[in-house]
């Protein structure tokens, strides 16, 4: 997969010892279609191969295929050098739009959650759209009954804008703040 014109060239904060990693194509269409037979199974976990996020990795598949330029800025997995398999997803759910705003979305893999993994995750995502010239708006859609995610971007400087409704997640409440 050649990705150009990358959003995450930018160093990583200090103080994160993660690093979020481009789905291989390959994989990234093995997960969407199931492929639990196939190398997608032995480059994720369970949890990431599995029936949650399916919908996601559908959607992410379908989005490179129809949008090749939005490969470097959609989800990528959250790596820690220290463990076995990728401990969740992380990145945008596209390039920024024409107004410059891009959405920020992560997943954390239940077996590693309460470890700071999403935390660090979004100091990444805040930093690359921070040193990208087209962002100007970055945004949160988060379930008003997820209380961990709403918690995290609490102390960021989010505001919330309004709701929407999405077909796999329901209803959402909508943050953002200025890159």
């Amino acid at each position: 997969m050649t990705i150009t014109s990358s959003p995450w060239h930018h160093p990583r904060p200090e103080q994160s010892r993660i690093h979020l990693d481009v789905v291989p194509e390959d994989v990234l269409h093995a997960l969407a279609t199931g492929g639990s037979a196939s190398r997608a199974s032995q480059d994720v976990s369970p949890y990431l191969a599995g029936p949650e996020c399916a919908g996601l990795w559908r959607i992410r598949s379908e989005q490179v295929r129809e949008a090749p330029a939005d490969a470097a800025w959609i989800t990528r997995l959250i790596v820690d050098p220290r463990v076995y398999v990728p401990v969740g997803v992380a990145g945008f759910h596209g390039a920024p739009h024409a107004a410059g705003m891009v959405e920020v979305g992560y997943r954390v893999d239940p077996e590693f959650r309460r470890r700071g993994y999403a935390w660090q995750s979004l100091e990444i995502l805040l930093a690359v759209a921070q040193r990208h010239p087209a962002v100007k708006t970055v945004r949160a859609s988060i379930s008003p009954d997820n209380a961990a995610s709403l918690a995290l971007i609490d102390g960021y400087g989010f505001v919330e804008v309004g709701e929407q409704w999405d077909d796999e997640d329901g209803r959402e409440l909508v943050f953002e703040m200025p890159a």
